[in-house]
């Protein structure tokens, strides 16, 4: 286990002074709801003391009423685990801050975050591009959608954009014999908008598959697109690459995305070091013409069958349906977290509060 993996589990809270006016405020998502309220409590007590009522609370994870016992003053701005947040609630978030640390000098602001560290570095390289003041920061994606759109160097494309193809190139090897089982999850502003079926591709990893389709998919905003591989006689399903973009920064009718651009392949070694994903727009729904390259082999079979509740079980309906402490045993599944975690198990014999449960709810 790595340094960094045995700091993000052993810590119970972790607050920081980013700037004299930021401070992050961070929980792991293992912490028990017993520890989490005392150290919230101390937390509370803390700040009171050193800034009155001079804090603004950001949450920037999912939605909780005791956060009320932190201050009174919480803005909510959460949004699913391991994900970027849409471009706007970037541009929100960065408003509120600005605003409320330019109307007294005596202001802080608090980011809470309880789950991966990943949101609140999202906000503050973001806040720093906004208040320009540090351009020395890594970024991902959306900061430097946000940083493009703040100096100009990238233009708003107001153009629909219509989805037709997705490439894979380079076949990851998720099945014991080589392979895999891909499905595509198409979400706009966190909604579900297209299904595709399963795929079921052999072959070395050379292999490309295209999934098609017809006709194209009117996309706008804010896109994550998941691509699953479902187990064979298996019924669980494991994340492939995950990526999210926004269409205003698409000006390109083909988009390419690098292993290392790709969310949850960087480390994976079943997804080939030169695998990237290819997608293919166009600005009107009809088919492309002079594409028919792309037709997948007669050793591809896709499975049409997605009523199969694996396959449509949709992750973020339920984000801020938070469970409250005192689960009992008997009581039904209520809510999911953005990884498919049970917040709220059916029975306590059958499986544990934490567990991943396909499907839930």
């Amino acid at each position: 286990m790595s340094v960094v993996q045995t700091m993000e589990e052993s810590y119970e809270v972790d607050l920081v002074y980013i700037t004299e006016r930021i401070i992050s405020l961070s929980f792991p998502n293992a912490t028990e709801e017993r520890s989490y309220i005392s150290n919230l409590k101390e937390v509370a007590e803390m700040l009171r003391s050193k800034h009155g009522e001079h804090y603004l609370v950001l949450n920037l994870s999912e939605q909780r009423n005791d956060l009320t016992k932190l201050n009174h003053k919480v803005l909510e701005f959460g949004w699913p685990d391991h994900h970027a947040p849409a471009l706007d609630k970037i541009c929100s978030m960065c408003k509120a801050i600005d605003t409320w640390l330019s109307g007294d000098q005596r202001n802080v602001v608090l980011l809470h975050n309880k789950g991966n560290r990943g949101r609140t570095g999202v906000v503050v390289a973001a806040y720093m591009h906004y208040s320009n003041i540090s351009g020395r920061y890594k970024h991902i994606l959306y900061v430097q959608y946000f940083n493009g759109l703040l100096s100009g160097h990238i233009k708003i494309n107001n153009k629909p954009l219509f989805l037709h193809h997705v490439i894979m190139h380079g076949i990851p090897n998720f099945e014991s014999k080589g392979g895999c089982r891909p499905f595509l999850k198409i979400y706009q502003a966190m909604q579900p908008v297209y299904t595709s079926g399963i795929y079921n591709v052999q072959g070395d990893s050379n292999t490309s598959i295209c999934i098609t389709i017809e006709p194209g998919l009117l996309l706008k905003g804010d896109i994550l697109l998941k691509c699953y591989h479902k187990r064979y006689r298996n019924p669980t399903r494991d994340v492939m690459f995950r990526v999210q973009f926004h269409t205003c920064a698409i000006h390109d009718l083909g988009v390419v995305f690098g292993k290392t651009e790709l969310d949850e392949t960087f480390k994976d070694e079943r997804f080939p070091e030169y695998g990237k994903v290819e997608f293919v727009f166009s600005y009107g729904p009809e088919k492309i013409r002079g594409l028919d390259h792309l037709e997948n082999g007669p050793s591809v079979c896709v499975d049409y069958n997605t009523q199969d509740p694996l396959i449509r079980w949709d992750s973020y309906e339920s984000f801020n349906h938070h469970c409250q402490p005192g689960c009992q045993k008997g009581q039904k599944v209520t809510a999911c977290d953005s990884q498919g975690v049970c917040l709220q198990p059916t029975r306590a014999d059958q499986h544990q509060k934490g567990q991943t449960v396909w499907p839930c709810g």
